[in-house]
């Protein structure tokens, strides 16, 4: 076997077990209505996250500490928040949107959050064209490393 060959399965196999290690949780959406009812910009925090090569970053995030959510049983879960939550909206035309958990607040019935980290892209959606909504830790390696309460 040639050195690229092994290179390739081993990037193929190490692929494969970060994909299954990524489990899906799914929120209902009168769920997601009811733990973000109380969640606008105002109720914001300040949080510094580090991420995978020494990038620092500063800003306003919402304050859910733990997701209440259910996985593919529909058996209860609390997923605690990090920076590397990802949430995907699917709507009723089976359009994904993809934010970053921490960086979405409910304004009315829209969703607004950013989608990037390092652009600031900020989209807003219904909810109520929501027919599906998952959360999953994407593993990127970001972690908070200091949250404060906003003035």
């Amino acid at each position: 076997m040639t050195p690229m060959i092994f290179v390739r399965i081993a990037l193929f196999i190490l692929t494969f077990v970060f994909v299954l290690s990524c489990k899906t949780y799914y929120i209902p959406i009168e769920s997601f209505k009811e733990q973000f009812k109380d969640i606008d910009s105002a109720d914001l925090r300040l949080v510094k996250i580090m991420g995978p090569i020494g990038y620092y970053a500063e800003y306003m995030a919402n304050p859910l500490d733990y997701i209440k959510c259910v996985d593919k049983n529909n058996n209860a879960f609390e997923l605690k928040n990090s920076p590397s939550i990802e949430i995907r909206f699917t709507d009723n035309s089976n359009k994904r949107t993809i934010y970053y958990f921490d960086r979405i607040f409910l304004q009315d019935t829209l969703i607004i959050g950013d989608m990037s980290r390092f652009i600031r892209i900020r989209k807003s959606i219904s909810v109520n064209d929501l027919k599906l909504i998952e959360v999953q830790d994407g593993r990127k390696g970001y972690y908070y490393i200091e949250q404060k309460v906003a003035n």
